[in-house]
C-alpha cells in the first residue's frame, strides 16, 4: 500500500502529513490529523529505491570509469557520491575536512606535502 503526503488547506499551516492509502473501490478521503478536515491537497513527495550493495558498487565503478582525473571538482563530487554509498561510515563533515586537507597539500591527508611555494 502506498504512502502519500498531504497538506491541509483548512489549517493553513502548510505542514505535511502522511497517509497510508489502501487500494479499495471506495476509499475514505484522507483527513488532517490536526483539525480533521478533508480539505487536503496531495503533495509530490520523494521516494526511495532499494538497491543492493553490488548495484551501488557497479554504479560507482561506472562513474569512476568516466571520471576526469584532472578536474578537482569532478573528483570532489565523485568522492561525495562514494561516501554517500558507504552507509554512514564517513560523515559529510568528515569528508569535507579530508577533501579540504587534500586540496591544501596537508601531509596527513595523504598528499605529498608540497606547497605551491616549494614547487
Amino acid at each position: 500500500m502506498p504512502i502519500f503526503e498531504f497538506t491541509c488547506d483548512a489549517c493553513g499551516t502548510g505542514r505535511k502529513f502522511s497517509v497510508l492509502i489502501g487500494v479499495v473501490a471506495d476509499p475514505t478521503p484522507p483527513a488532517c490529523p490536526r483539525c480533521g478536515s478533508t480539505d487536503v491537497r496531495k503533495c509530490v513527495s520523494r521516494f526511495a529505491r532499494v538497491r543492493t550493495e553490488d548495484s551501488r558498487l557497479d554504479d560507482l565503478a561506472d562513474a569512476a570509469d568516466r571520471l576526469d582525473e584532472n578536474d578537482p571538482k569532478a573528483i570532489r563530487s565523485f568522492m561525495k557520491e562514494m561516501a554517500s554509498g558507504m552507509d554512514g561510515e564517513v560523515s559529510t563533515d568528515e569528508l569535507e575536512a579530508m577533501l579540504d586537507e587534500a586540496e591544501s597539500g596537508n601531509e596527513d591527508a595523504g598528499g605529498d606535502g608540497a606547497t605551491a611555494d616549494e614547487e
